[in-house]
């Protein structure tokens, strides 16, 4: 993992197309809309913008990852507590078997750790993706209305994550895609 630059904005906007291309296939709402701008938040003066790359040059994966979540989700007490709010993941279908997601949302978990703050939190609008965040360690906290969209609130404590000793334990084994 490693922040964005200007430059990957072609290579994450390809990655992001690929995935689309595959939940369109699969009766998915689909990222199509948003494409350029999350392509676009490469190498903004935030450096809120991550990638996952594979062998220092594919990009397969990104996300966003912020100080403050969305004050709508969130009550005051939790959103004094310090947390990493987690958002726009999305990952490579060529490599689902290696469930990128998921190692994405560790590599945040145990990033919050090391910084020495509280919670990991993020939300989504579809409760099948509130599904695999759980399958992830995130527990749903409520869901809450903005506008016409319901949003899943979830959080997860943060705690070290040795990645590779979840790999060698078979915690995070590869999947058998079907589809």
């Amino acid at each position: 993992m490693r922040p964005t630059t200007s430059t990957d904005q072609d290579a994450v906007a390809a990655m992001i197309l690929a995935r689309c291309e595959w939940m369109e296939r699969n009766g998915l709402p689909s990222w199509r809309p948003s494409v350029d701008d999350l392509a676009g938040q490469c190498g903004n003066p935030f450096g809120d913008v991550w990638v996952m790359e594979m062998n220092g040059s594919r990009i397969v994966g990104r996300t966003t990852i912020q100080q403050e979540g969305p004050p709508w989700g969130w009550t005051d007490t939790e959103r004094a507590e310090p947390a990493l709010y987690l958002n726009t993941t999305v990952t490579d279908p060529a490599y689902r078997h290696m469930r990128l997601g998921t190692l994405i949302a560790w590599w945040a978990v145990d990033q919050a750790a090391g910084q020495g703050v509280q919670w990991v939190r993020r939300d989504c609008l579809w409760p099948q993706l509130a599904t695999y965040y759980a399958s992830q360690g995130f527990s749903l906290v409520r869901t809450a209305e903005n506008g016409k969209y319901t949003h899943h609130m979830l959080a997860r404590r943060a705690e070290p994550m040795d990645l590779a000793e979840q790999f060698r334990t078979g915690m995070l084994e590869p999947l058998d895609v079907g589809r």
